[in-house]
């Protein structure tokens, strides 16, 4: 059994699990960070003198983002998830032999963030906010072998290789000096034409998505994994990105108080230039292009096909396989996406993940002092001029609830931020005070609400 819970005693006789954030393994990190920044620089080194310049330009983009993810801690350092992690991959190894000479590691990521990546340098990342989804261990079979699919087909170093042809191609150099010679529009022409060579690591161009399913499901077939979960994977991601919490009515219901009543100012949503935020026609491809995983319809179909050829050999799978260890770390990984978040200063992500589970949880000692420690911080930021550092803005590219909460944000003012912490935390006073973090940001609510 795992312990990844502290223990707290509240009255005589009655005691609650708390959630207690991983400590970070900074040493571990640190570590890591070393070992593939020497490996970063022997690719580079290798490099062929063909367009070495741009080549080098593409690897070290991808090299700074990979520091990054170890820079801001989001590789979860946690022995016994790491463990459980690999534990999976060495089964998809083991089934299919081949890939015992390949080095690829796979760590979860502490982002709550729907996806998993494959970033370069063999590192796969599992965002603890996809594996929370999921409904069994088929599925998250499913998302590492579609990311080891990436990585063993070399998706990533083909794209940069097709980006640096492209770009020193005949017809884009033409291009180039066409631009330069041109009087007006220059900045404008060479950003749309920049457009069209975008390379972003993280992301896969679409045309490999239906090969790396392929592939996924050949490694999970050579398993005890149930490869018509590939499939149900696809259905949940198509559908991943839709709200799921009426955060009009959450937020009513969790910051109204007798002393202290909701406003509806609070979520109204301004129209014009300077308030509200800009919405956008409905327009399903544009729409499906804005998902965290667009074309999961397309790629259901190919899939369709794919498992038509051998249902016969997934009828003896357990499709539902799963363990406690699985709804464990379920568990715990909805509070460290909320944690992680917040230490990383994004406080109203923090905030939508914490409303989001004080829907299911609406008495949690620690989400009801991360409340508190959300609205306080944004009374010290604003105080500070420093707001927008800690908050998103309204976006046509975020979704209608997590927007409403952006201008929720927007519309207190600084003591508002203040009453509603002070009033919100007092509720559950003197309840939860044996919960030190919880004794601490009500006694600061306190404070602030008095200045």
């Amino acid at each position: 059994m795992i312990l990844f819970y502290l223990v707290i005693q509240y009255d005589p006789g009655y005691s609650q699990t708390i959630f207690s954030p991983e400590p970070k393994d900074e040493q571990f990190l640190k570590s890591l960070a070393s070992k593939y920044e020497k490996q970063y620089k022997e690719r580079v080194a290798a490099l062929p003198s063909s367009n070495k310049k741009d080549f080098e330009e593409v690897y070290t983009l991808r090299w700074k983002l990979i520091k990054e993810i170890f820079e801001e801690q989001e590789v979860y350092t946690s022995t016994a998830s790491r463990q459980y992690l690999d534990g999976l991959v060495q089964e998809i190894v083991k089934a299919n032999p081949f890939l015992s000479s390949q080095s690829f590691t796979c760590f979860f990521s502490r982002s709550g963030t729907p996806n998993a990546s494959y970033l370069g340098e063999g590192i796969i990342l599992f965002n603890m906010g996809l594996f929370t989804r999921l409904e069994n261990e088929s599925q998250a079979a499913f998302v590492i072998c579609h990311e080891i699919a990436h990585f063993y087909l070399q998706h990533s170093d083909k794209s940069i290789r097709k980006y640096v042809a492209s770009i020193n191609s005949a017809e884009v150099q033409k291009e180039l000096r066409r631009i330069k010679n041109s009087e007006y529009g220059k900045r404008e022409q060479f950003e749309k034409l920049a457009k069209n060579f975008a390379f972003n690591t993280r992301r896969h161009g679409r045309e490999n998505e239906n090969e790396a399913d392929s592939m996924a499901v050949e490694l999970m077939r050579a398993s005890r994994f149930d490869p018509s979960q590939a499939i149900t994977t696809l259905s949940l991601l198509d559908n991943i990105d839709t709200d799921t919490l009426n955060i009009a009515t959450t937020l009513q219901k969790i910051f109204h108080a007798r002393e202290y009543p909701f406003q509806k100012r609070w979520i109204k949503v301004e129209s014009g230039l300077l308030g509200g935020h800009a919405t956008l026609e409905k327009d399903n491809e544009m729409t499906d292009s804005l998902k965290t995983h667009p074309d999961c319809k397309t790629r259901m179909k190919a899939m369709d096909t794919l498992l038509s050829r051998f249902k016969e050999t997934s009828i003896s799978k357990q499709t539902g396989t799963t363990n406690s260890l699985f709804r464990e770390l379920q568990k715990l990984f909805s509070y460290e996406v909320v944690e992680f978040a917040y230490t990383s200063d994004n406080y109203t992500r923090s905030l939508f993940y914490t409303l989001e589970m004080l829907e299911q949880h609406p008495a949690d000692p620690y989400l009801v002092a991360q409340v508190g420690k959300i609205f306080n911080g944004l009374y010290d930021s604003q105080k500070n001029h420093t707001l927008g550092k800690v908050i998103e803005l309204p976006s046509p590219y975020h979704n209608a609830n997590y927007n409403l909460l952006l201008q929720f944000i927007q519309n207190l003012y600084r003591e508002e931020y203040a009453s509603i912490s002070y009033h919100y935390l007092k509720q559950y006073h003197p309840v939860l005070d044996h919960y030190t973090p919880f004794k601490n940001v009500y006694n600061s609510s306190i404070q602030i609400a008095q200045r």
